[in-house]
């Protein structure tokens, strides 16, 4: 789809809801902003087929080294590094398991490159500059489904063997054409013509987080609904361990917290040293027999 064709793109077309929105008052812009944002989920529900499937490959690929990594430019890529950034302290997991590209590199985030979304090449090389291999999830991110440096990224993470998602906000994308999975989530004109930070960026948001707190629950980073892989790097983390810690046991906070020293942090190890009443070498090990899973380890350790 070449410049000439976007006004044909959903993401192009005027919102009739809010064509007089420069007489409006302060509220009522912000009422219909707030009543189109409401939308957005019930379009995301009707693809929650389309995104487990991405999971579950998701989730293979890591159980075999791979790794997720998301590709966009401007905003969507924006997205993209937002989400990546906050898995490592929220599960625990090594910054190299879910890695953010945007077009333009880091001075991207905070100031648009010019030119870069448009180059297929740019996108190509990034592949290789980032080690793209056998067994990663490149996930391209583009509200329009037509950004070249994404289409680029695709067609490039395929030949190096790696699984390729088109995650677009418009249906029968040029992005779909080089990918093996799709989510095309249609959120409909946006309250400012073509400004897809708004719904778009809102739909690319949340399933974004549904696709790696779905991943991290099935790979056992996640214990009825606490974070238990929790990194507790700053005094709120350490508090937040510690309390983890109290509620699954039942024990007290001072307790908890004598776990915490005795687990070096590791709330899953301390949460196994407590219910099992082992030490810690003994938590550790029925922990990696159990794949990372707590209920595993407690359920094999009391047969």
């Amino acid at each position: 789809m070449g410049l000439e064709n976007l006004q044909d793109l959903v993401t192009e077309q005027q919102n009739l809801k809010t064509l007089k929105i420069d007489r409006k008052s302060t509220e009522e812009i912000l009422a219909v902003i707030n009543e189109e944002d409401q939308t957005v989920p019930l379009h995301i529900k009707r693809e929650i087929p389309s995104i487990a499937a991405v999971v579950d490959q998701v989730v293979k690929s890591f159980e075999m080294g791979g790794r997720l990594f998301y590709v966009g430019a401007g905003t969507s890529g924006r997205i993209g590094i937002l989400d990546a950034s906050e898995c490592p302290p929220t599960f625990g997991t090594s910054s190299e398991m879910v890695k953010a590209i945007i077009a333009g590199g880091e001075s991207a985030i905070f100031k648009a490159v010019e030119g870069a979304e448009d180059s297929e090449e740019l996108g190509a090389s990034d592949m290789h500059n980032n080690g793209v291999r056998l067994h990663d999830v490149v996930i391209g991110i583009t509200a329009s489904g037509r950004a070249p440096y994404v289409i680029g990224a695709l067609k490039e993470a395929k030949k190096l063997g790696a699984h390729t998602v088109s995650f677009t906000c418009t249906k029968d994308s040029a992005l779909n054409k080089v990918a093996d999975y799709k989510i095309n989530i249609e959120v409909g004109p946006e309250v400012i013509t073509g400004s897809t930070r708004m719904k778009a960026g809102t739909t690319q948001k949340l399933v974004l987080n549904m696709i790696t707190t779905t991943s991290m629950v099935k790979l056992g980073k996640v214990y009825n609904n606490l974070m238990v892989d929790v990194q507790p790097l700053n005094k709120k983390l350490v508090d937040r361990a510690k309390r983890i810690i109290q509620n699954v046991t039942g024990c007290t906070f001072d307790e908890a917290s004598e776990l915490f020293d005795q687990s070096e942090g590791n709330p899953k190890i301390a949460i196994i040293i407590y219910t099992c009443q082992v030490d810690k070498d003994k938590a550790a090990e029925l922990l990696k027999d159990a794949n990372g899973f707590v209920y595993k380890a407690i359920k094999a350790y009391n047969k």
